[in-house]
């Protein structure tokens, strides 16, 4: 913690936290959602309970105070054409611009509506469309209706704070056995509390099983030190960040209850190259995992995806980082948009990034393989 380090790259760190934990004697299950994926199965835990499988698409993006229009097609993101998952959970940072106006006045929410509306729009194209086809056969209009309530997607809580936004969706038939959903957001930024930089983290049970997804944006800079305040801030937004308890049910208050250091030339080199293997060896924050420091627990998938900023706008290419004129930042490219996870239970089979150019970040996903308990006791039956 105390060693400082000089660091060239990352001015943002960005990262999704995932986190699942059992719980014991908890939740209220009459039948098994549909949802459940057959290829995936299940196998029993022991006689009073069995395991279901579902999958969990999680992805980070910074937007950088850029407005989506109203055709941005976000179904490459969510990987719909080609598959669906049971559960998304989606992180944006920087929905709106970060200067005073925002940070100190009131949450302008139509910006998080509008992207509710564009996930929605891509979540339940394939269901309207196979709806209406269904209906075009059917000379009952409730068949469009019934399958819509089975297999369209729902938002089950979305919360912002200043820039930070995140907004999980689930299969319509799978919110009956989601309960006890809570949010809790940590302003770590202006004066160590407001909300330019911090977490929002939303919590919720599924049958038996607790998640807490926790959407970060933490301080920003590459100089002597920034990473100590990067480490700071993790340490802050895991003590403070608390969901409320009920007195009668054992469930989890607190998260865990539940980032290149070369010098520039050598840098631009490798980026040159896309020698990522060299620079992921001084990548700050594997380089924090390896030395202990706030992610004991705490696991990431193999990075085999290009720096994911900075960027310049509507391109492909990095910003000039050692290039500009005098007075400018210097930038180089980084992987400042991470997927961290932590629990029984998780699989990861699939890390990535995606080429959407709205900002100068690449938004990140992952997709998890998720068992929860499901209590025999209950008469469940798949």
């Amino acid at each position: 913690m105390g060693e400082n380090r000089k660091i060239i790259l990352p001015r943002l760190v960005t990262s999704k936290l995932l986190h699942r934990q059992q719980l014991h004697g908890h939740g209220s299950v009459s039948e098994v959602s549909s949802i459940v994926d057959e290829n995936l199965g299940k196998r029993p835990l022991n006689i009073h309970k069995d395991t279901f499988v579902y999958r969990v698409f999680a992805s980070t993006w910074n937007v950088g105070g850029i407005a989506p229009s109203d055709d941005l097609d976000l179904e490459d993101w969510l990987g719909t054409r080609a598959n669906t998952c049971d559960i998304y959970v989606l992180g944006f940072q920087e929905i709106v611009p970060l200067n005073a106006r925002n940070v100190l006045g009131p949450t302008k929410s139509c910006i998080s509506a509008k992207w509710n509306s564009l996930i929605e729009e891509a979540l339940n194209k394939k269901e309207r469309k196979e709806g209406a086809e269904l209906n075009q056969e059917s000379t009952y209009s409730s068949a469009m209706e019934g399958s819509m309530q089975g297999e369209g997607f729902r938002c089950i809580r979305s919360k912002q704070m200043v820039g930070l936004f995140t907004s999980i969706w689930v299969r319509s038939n799978l919110r009956p056995f989601i309960h006890h959903l809570d949010a809790s957001c940590i302003g770590s930024g202006i004066m160590g509390c407001l909300g330019n930089k911090g977490s929002v983290s939303i919590r919720f049970v599924l049958h038996e099983t607790s998640f807490c997804f926790v959407c970060c944006h933490l301080a920003s800079g590459g100089k002597e030190g920034d990473v100590l305040l990067r480490n700071l801030d993790v340490a802050d937004i895991l003590a403070r960040t608390w969901f409320p308890g009920r007195a009668t049910q054992d469930l989890p208050e607190k998260i865990l209850d539940h980032e290149i250091s070369l010098e520039g030339a050598e840098t631009r080199s490798l980026v040159k190259a896309k020698n990522w293997a060299i620079l992921l060896e001084n990548d700050q924050l594997l380089s924090e995992f390896s030395r202990g420091r706030h992610f004991e627990g705490w696991q990431e998938g193999l990075i085999t995806f290009s720096p994911t900023y900075k960027y310049h706008p509507n391109s492909d290419q990095y910003y000039r980082c050692f290039d500009g004129a005098r007075g400018q930042k210097k930038r180089a490219p980084a992987w400042c948009d991470r997927i961290l996870w932590r629990g029984k239970g998780l699989k990861q089979v699939q890390y990535e990034t995606c080429n959407y150019r709205l900002s100068d970040h690449r938004p990140v996903r992952a997709v998890f393989h998720a068992e929860c308990d499901v209590s025999l006791s209950e008469g469940v039956q798949k």
